[in-house]
């Protein structure tokens, strides 16, 4: 098979990058901010608990926001999901910018979850249906990249300057990736899906280096494997009822819950306390540096390692990685908290917390939190791709609120024993899964990841769709081709 135009694919995936750089940048923003809450070097007062309800009101927005996702993405395209989810992003920042207000840092919050709900849910499914198959993980980590990459920004640079400094600088991000993605062009499955033949033309041209045969028998291809994949409805109870998605539900499901509830976006927001409570030693310069250049080499590495290792094999690997560094986490605070050792002899060992967070966030950086939402693209046909990575992000909204206001209120019973045991066990729990349950997609187009899935039900469908063609021809000929390719069931 020919490769696409590599290039074009490449300054896609870049200008896309913008965009999950600038959610890593609001993402990340709690870390640095929330010591300098603690200490008062704003002129808002926090309590414990109105800083948990600060972190957790992000996930709420989530949701809104992934459930706005389905409706615009199926009705106005990817592209134009893309480009509208800068509005919030936008409003929220200029809120923590201008305004001093402590209630209006929720709004904020609330504002900026409800853009990272609309890039995180729609940006798989563009990378997923715009780049050749070989290099489609490699190209949507890079998207991850960018998210670490402005992790690493505001992590680093918010520990140096002002609470004001910090606010002020972030509003350049919106309209960055809004005006580099406003160049990007819509997917060609996203066309063939509304019957706009002569557009998905126009775009694989441009992603292809296919000759006028080459590109007409891909052009083909695609409307087959489209018109195969939409004869089904496209609605939550299709998702949920359709027998040939059980397994994709249930490999997805899994692996958001792996993902979410093994703490990683919670211990990063909460580092700074984290380190205060174990005692250490390091300064928390010191442990924001580290911990910020680690998710920036992190996210070089998986990019490399993502198309070269089975994304099956780094799923086991990478929850078995990240249960073992949790559980040196979890050994000190059992220590600290349930032994009550003296804390003169403790406190040589007080760098072992921060190790094993950053030994968790090197594993999972390059395995999981990689690739699973990469998986989740994947593995769903085009007729309930939009509403299952929809209701795949409210499910991590969902699960994130629940993990950032449940961290304080664990804490407050067990300590952060409780809490990182927690981690540590879905950890492990999440890596038999992974072996028992989810496939190897690596190297295979989309149509190859559903016969997997789906097997003789996606063939039967296939044989079926075969057949209403050849009769859709042989009563209407030569209309195939500017009539709308696919018909959805009612």
């Amino acid at each position: 098979m020919e490769q696409g135009n590599r290039k074009a694919q490449y300054l896609i995936a870049a200008a896309v990058s913008l965009s999950t750089a600038t959610i890593g940048v609001s993402s990340g923003w709690p870390t640095p901010v929330i010591p300098k809450l603690h200490n008062n070097q704003t002129s808002m007062h926090f309590n414990e608990q109105q800083i948990s309800w600060m972190v957790a009101l992000n996930t709420p927005g989530f949701v809104i926001g992934s459930l706005a996702t389905s409706y615009i993405s199926d009705t106005y395209g990817r592209r134009s999901t893309l480009l509208s989810s800068a509005l919030p992003i936008a409003i929220g920042t200029m809120i923590v910018a201008f305004f001093m207000e402590a209630w209006l840092l929720s709004v904020t919050r609330l504002m900026w979850g409800l853009g990272t709900g609309m890039i995180s849910t729609v940006v798989n499914i563009y990378m997923a249906e715009i780049t050749d198959k070989d290099i489609r993980a490699r190209l949507t980590v890079m998207t991850k990249f960018m998210f670490n990459f402005g992790n690493l920004l505001v992590i680093v640079i918010g520990y140096y300057v002002s609470y004001n400094t910090l606010n002020y600088m972030m509003l350049v991000l919106p309209i960055c990736y809004a005006s580099a993605c406003w160049f990007t062009p819509e997917t060609p499955y996203y066309y063939l899906k509304e019957g706009k033949v002569t557009d998905a033309k126009r775009v694989l041209s441009k992603l292809r280096k296919y000759k006028n045969d080459k590109l007409e028998d891909a052009l083909t291809l695609m409307q087959q494997d489209v018109k195969n994949e939409m004869r089904r409805s496209s609605s939550f109870k299709e998702l949920i009822v359709g027998k040939q998605y059980r397994k994709a539900v249930i490999i997805s499901i899994g692996l958001r819950i792996g993902m979410v509830m093994t703490g990683q976006i919670t211990t990063r927001n909460y580092l700074g306390r984290i380190m205060q409570e174990s005692k250490s030693k390091i300064s928390l310069e010191t442990v924001f540096i580290i911990f910020g250049a680690v998710n920036f080499l992190v996210g070089v590495m998986s990019s490399i390692l993502v198309d070269r290792v089975g994304r099956r094999p780094l799923l086991v690997y990478s929850f078995l990685g990240t249960g073992l560094s949790l559980a040196l986490t979890v050994g000190y605070f059992f220590c600290q908290e349930i032994l009550r050792i003296d804390e003169q002899y403790l406190s040589p060992y007080g760098v072992i917390p921060f190790i094993g967070i950053v030994l968790s966030t090197i594993i999972s950086g390059l395995g999981y939190n990689s690739i699973i939402f990469t998986i989740g693209a994947e593995i769903f046909p085009l007729n309930v791709k939009s509403i299952a990575m929809t209701s795949l992000s409210v499910l991590n909204g969902i699960l994130g609120f629940g993990v950032a206001k449940g961290y304080q209120e664990i804490k407050n019973v067990s300590g952060l024993f409780g809490v990182f045991f927690i981690f540590t066990t879905v950890a492990f729990a999440s890596a038999i899964f992974s072996y028992y349950v989810v496939p190897e997609t690596k190297g295979k187009s989309l149509k190859e990841i559903q016969i997997i899935l789906q097997g003789d039900m996606y063939t039967e469908d296939e044989k079926l769709n075969h057949v209403v063609t050849e009769n859709t021809n042989e009563e209407e000929p030569g209309e195939m081709t500017e009539l709308k390719v696919f018909e959805k069931k009612e």
